[in-house]
């Protein structure tokens, strides 16, 4: 695995994005069940300005490529 090694915004906006990716998994979860559709997951649009803010800071914003970069060299695979 190649190790990355990030700036502190770069660190902060990968942690922000996993954040953001845990927590609409977790509605994705609790939005299913017996009692009908499923319901859509819902952000809290507090994690959602966090990972934007972060994403902004480290010079990531509409630059999708780098950032997912980042992510993969970083972050370990399941």
């Amino acid at each position: 695995m190649t190790t990355a090694v990030l700036t502190d915004h770069e660190r902060t906006a990968v942690q922000a994005y996993l954040r953001l990716l845990h927590t609409v998994r977790a509605g994705l979860d609790a939005g299913t069940g017996p009692d009908g559709p499923p319901r859509p997951p819902v952000v809290p649009p507090s994690v959602l300005a966090e990972a934007e803010e972060a994403l902004r800071a480290a010079g990531l914003t509409g630059n999708e490529e780098a950032f997912f970069r980042l992510l993969r060299d970083w972050s370990p695979r399941p």
